[in-house]
């Protein structure tokens, strides 16, 4: 297949998905056509990510399904912040709204109390540290922005609030976008796919030219393992990572602690460590630019790993 026919199969993907879908088949990640562009605008600095970083999670919420309720004090918050960036990570996710299955709704006032104080502090301890904010909701977006976040991760795509986009290209900062369906309280029963991975990159494929439209430029994928998805679909997802590639952006990858781990080992999420390293370095070998994790030092030694082996291929020519 050459390089002009894959870059008009994708232009034309929501037309024409079946050939789209034939020509997974054959995409070698090795075409330049597919290599993404792996570099972010972050706060003024250019941010490469040819070799993949890190994001550390910081819950400032009461029942994320992992660690919530563990971050709700000035002090917690400032010792969780010191040791993502200690132990290697580039960014801060602070998130203030649990999108676990089934968590409750809370409003937006909340979520604001809950993450705007967290960055603040944050950024007063640490100021050149790279805080982003976890939401799909569009104020918050923004008033977290104003607060110091030059990131925006939206685990909706833009779905729960129709502001999103407009409110992120004109922020000026990178923006995570995610594929789901529905609400954290309906996505589990919304995993009916013909071809889950056609389907999310089809979806992914029609929001990003939106976001180009309106302006915005640094966009990462994320295709967002678990969200209105089955253990099975998120492991086909991440097989098929590396097809995403084709859409010309970095790749962020959750799989932290998340139930395709310890459903499958028959564990429980505070035994999913060692799997949930099994599964990042899996997605580092499909192309992942980011890994979004709890435990920073174990995805950052796997980063630097995997970074010797293609270094190591590299030099043997066998790339």
């Amino acid at each position: 297949m050459t390089s002009r026919y894959c870059s008009g199969v994708f232009v034309n993907v929501t037309e024409n998905c079946l050939i789209l879908a034939n020509s997974f088949h054959r995409l070698s990640p090795k075409d330049t056509v597919f290599r993404p562009n792996k570099t972010l605008c972050v706060r003024g600095d250019l941010l490469h990510l040819a070799d993949p970083v890190v994001m550390g999670i910081l819950n400032v919420t009461p029942d994320s399904f992992f660690d919530g309720g563990s971050y709700t004090t000035e002090a917690q918050i400032l010792l969780r912040a010191e040791r993502i960036l200690s132990e290697g990570a580039t960014f801060i996710d602070v998130g203030g709204y649990s999108t676990r299955p089934h968590a409750p709704d809370i409003p937006e006032e909340e979520e604001r109390a809950r993450v705007l104080p967290a960055i603040r502090c944050i950024l007063k301890a640490f100021p050149r540290a790279y805080v982003s904010v976890d939401t799909f909701r569009a104020r918050v977006a923004q008033s977290a922005v104003e607060a110091g976040a030059c990131l925006v991760n939206d685990v909706s795509g833009g779905t729960l609030d129709a502001r999103m986009f407009e409110t992120v290209s004109q922020l000026n900062v990178p923006y995570v976008l995610m594929h789901t369906r529905g609400t954290p309280q309906t996505m589990t029963r919304l995993t009916d796919y013909r071809d889950v991975t056609l389907e999310v990159l089809d979806d992914l494929q029609k929001k990003i030219f939106a976001l180009r439209s309106l302006g915005q430029k640094d966009i990462l994928l994320d295709v967002g393992f678990g969200f209105a998805k089955t253990r099975e679909q998120s492991f086909e997802l991440l097989e098929n990572l590396n097809y995403f590639e084709a859409l010309r952006a970095p790749l962020l990858v959750g799989v932290s602690r998340k139930s395709m781990v310890y459903q499958t080992l028959g564990t429980t999420a505070a035994e999913a460590l060692n799997g949930t390293t099994v599964l990042n370095t899996l997605a580092l070998t499909k192309g992942a630019s980011v890994l979004r994790v709890h435990d920073v030092r174990e995805a950052v030694e796997a980063v630097k790993l995997h970074g010797m082996m293609v270094r190591t291929r590299s030099r043997a020519g066998l790339d």
